[in-house]
């Protein structure tokens, strides 16, 4: 069965994507830790990170830089953290996280809320940058 994120790829559910190209896609998180928070996802489905074929991991690693850089810009933070737990959905996965401590990338800390309007405008943000 399809994991969420390829039915996102598909356009099977919306999503507020900032990036992509033929092998990744970057899209807003509905449940984010932050502002900008950004989940970067291989279009092959592969749910372990690690089992990714290596030359495809580095280009998704260059893939969710260049997100980063973006985001960096859109927002006021620290830093863009980056996070790959894994554990939520079985489709490889690697979050960007606007971050100003450490504290921001508490993923048992209750998540923010934004209506679709804001989250467009969030997406649009990082775009533009």
């Amino acid at each position: 069965m399809a994991s969420i994120f390829t039915k996102i790829i598909n356009n099977e559910i919306p999503s507020h994507k900032v990036a992509e190209n033929d092998e990744f896609l970057a899209f807003l998180d509905i449940q984010p830790l932050s502002e900008g928070h950004v989940l970067v996802v291989p279009k092959e489905e592969v749910d372990y990170i690690f089992d990714i074929e290596d030359d495809l991991l580095g280009r998704m690693m260059q893939f969710a830089k260049s997100v980063a850089r973006k985001m960096d810009k859109a927002f006021d933070c620290n830093r863009i953290g980056v996070s790959v737990v894994g554990l939520e959905v079985p489709h490889a996965h690697i979050h960007l996280i606007p971050i100003n401590s450490v504290q921001d990338m508490n993923f048992s800390k209750d998540k923010l809320n934004y209506s679709q309007e804001e989250l467009k405008a969030i997406a649009e943000k990082i775009k533009a940058s």
